[in-house]
């Protein structure tokens, strides 16, 4: 490890970053060829880059190294010198390079067993790319305190065929300042049990679920029961709920993320320059599990398990890493409290098949949990009441020998928490939206296209004693429509392919919306309408 003090403007600071993500001034029009050739753009979203404080800062090499195979790279990580051990944020930044010819491969960084990032590569040009990843992970404040052992792989696969070697180096940048509210305790479950401080006042578990691997369960959307005639098949249909349990009782359900890698829809030339959402930078599924510190606050080992409803008996492809974060209780030793509601609906799950030329399977899925509980804090008694409810409609159809396969879908997960204690209640409300509408045909010609638009939405509004607080509106929305010639050496594919993404994240705290657009691999159009 080595570590050095950078002393960065945040002007510099940011416009470095916004030219490697895309996120500067709105560039000139490129003239895009007739067809992808052998070079394209590097790969870029339109997402914001991460905010950095205008203060001295340190930087730390976390990683670097190639990846050939499926060997964890394993090092050392010694805390940064000369910027103390709190920090008013932390920002990891990812840097990778490949080139030639290599599948989207998956991959995680663990520091001290805590994970850090799940990320996914882009698919490489003959003449190379490169790109980046930026995320905040100042939460993690807690585990970059000491020296830790880290792990991390991108599983890869080089041969005559797959020649694409992949190059990262990942840093951590420690900012000085006044230190961030994050976590006192960052742990991870050992042997699928979690043994909390007994004056933990505040639990949340984080979950990085991603169906992935290949098989059927990468495309798990896409899943049909039987007698329907599909290739991915499974006995509740595309239904899936990650869920997790604390010593066998429901603490917490969530929708699944419909992730769709850069060789996904069974077209790369989608996703070349613009990734699908959150497809670099994988986001947990957080569980407030608050309402259970009184019954994990007795210093015993208690049992927390995830699982994800609706993968048929046996079937791999699910990964499901869990962290939890601990606030507590300075002034006590030992805080008391008692899990008070625990109200479940019936899970809801309908897929109806329809035969005919165009096979149909029609699928309504749904869920609610709430749950409260309180804990007997220096501070007073406090309660938390977490409220959950899911919601999904797809509409599946697809032809014989599956020439033409398309989906219409949206997934919901409404989440409420409500904080009660001596002070005014605080109320915290999440609506999030996933969408995902496509079709690919293959045509007599061989000629393969696939139109479809990607949805990643989200609203949250908070309030203090009944008056409104800090509130934010996300929409992530992602476009392309792309075709190539199937069973041709790759310079006979003839492929095109126009993709946009646009990116709008406004609220309390100001606007950001901007939009990307590609035609065959040249960038068109770099817009940001906040700015005009």
């Amino acid at each position: 490890m080595r570590s050095r003090i950078i002393m960065s403007m945040l002007s510099a600071s940011l416009l470095a970053v916004s030219l490697l993500l895309g996120a500067g001034p709105a560039s000139a029009a490129a003239v895009p060829p007739a067809e992808f050739g052998t070079d394209w753009h590097d790969p870029l979203t339109a997402a914001p880059p991460v905010a950095r404080p205008h203060s001295p800062s340190c930087e730390v090499t976390l990683a670097e190294t190639q990846f050939r195979d499926f060997t964890p790279y394993r090092g050392t990580y010694t805390p940064p010198s000369g910027c103390g051990d709190r920090w008013s944020k932390v920002v990891l930044r990812l840097d990778g390079k490949v080139k030639g010819r290599q599948f989207d491969r998956l991959g995680y960084l663990h520091v001290g067993g805590v994970e850090i990032l799940r990320t996914s590569t882009p698919e490489p040009s003959p003449d190379g790319i490169g790109w980046s990843v930026e995320k905040d992970v100042t939460r993690y404040s807690e585990t970059f305190r000491q020296s830790r052992d880290v792990e991390m792989l991108i599983g890869n696969v080089v041969d005559d065929t797959y020649t694409g070697v992949i190059d990262v180096k990942v840093t951590l940048t420690f900012y000085t300042g006044r230190p961030a509210h994050t976590p006192d305790r960052v742990v991870t479950l050992q042997d699928g049990t979690l043994t909390t401080p007994r004056n933990s006042e505040r639990i949340v578990a984080e979950v990085y679920a991603t169906g992935s691997g290949g098989g059927c369960e990468e495309f798990w959307y896409l899943t049909v029961p039987d007698p329907a005639p599909y290739s991915c098949k499974a006995a509740g249909g595309p239904y899936r709920e990650v869920r997790i349990t604390v010593d066998g009782r429901l603490a917490g359900i969530a929708a699944p993320f419909p992730n769709v890698w850069t060789g996904g829809w069974s077209n790369p030339f989608l996703w070349y320059v613009i990734p699908g959402p959150r497809a670099f930078d994988v986001k947990p599924i957080t569980y407030d599990l608050t309402p259970f510190a009184g019954v994990l606050d007795d210093g015993r080992p208690h049992r927390v398990e995830v699982s994800v409803v609706g993968v048929p008996a046996g079937r791999t492809g699910w990964s499901t890493p869990v962290n939890v974060l601990l606030w507590q209780d300075a002034k006590s030793d030992h805080v008391t409290g008692r899990l008070t509601t625990h109200q479940a609906s019936e899970p809801a799950g309908s897929p109806v098949y329809t035969p005919g030329p165009e096979n149909r399977l029609d699928t309504e899925g749904g869920h609610r949990l709430t749950v409260a509980g309180y804990v007997d804090t220096s501070h007073g008694r406090v309660t938390t009441t977490v409220s959950r409810t899911l919601a999904s409609t797809s509409v599946h159809r697809w032809t014989e020998d599956e020439d033409r396969d398309g989906l219409d879908a949206t997934w919901t997960d409404d989440e409420t928490v409500t904080v009660h204690g001596t002070g005014p209640v605080h109320t915290t409300r999440t609506q999030r939206t996933y969408t995902m509408d496509g079709t690919t045909t293959i045509g007599a010609d061989g000629r393969l296209r696939t139109v479809l638009t990607l949805g990643d939405r989200a609203a949250l509004v908070e309030s203090h004693g009944g008056g409104r607080g800090a509130w934010s509106r996300l929409d992530d929305t992602y476009t392309g429509d792309a075709a190539y010639t199937t069973n041709v050496p790759r310079e006979q594919r003839h492929a095109v392919g126009t993709t946009s993404e646009r990116y709008r994240l406004y609220g309390s705290r100001g606007c950001y919306d901007r939009r990307l657009t590609t035609v065959q691999g040249v960038l068109t159009d770099n817009h940001d309408a906040c700015r005009g």
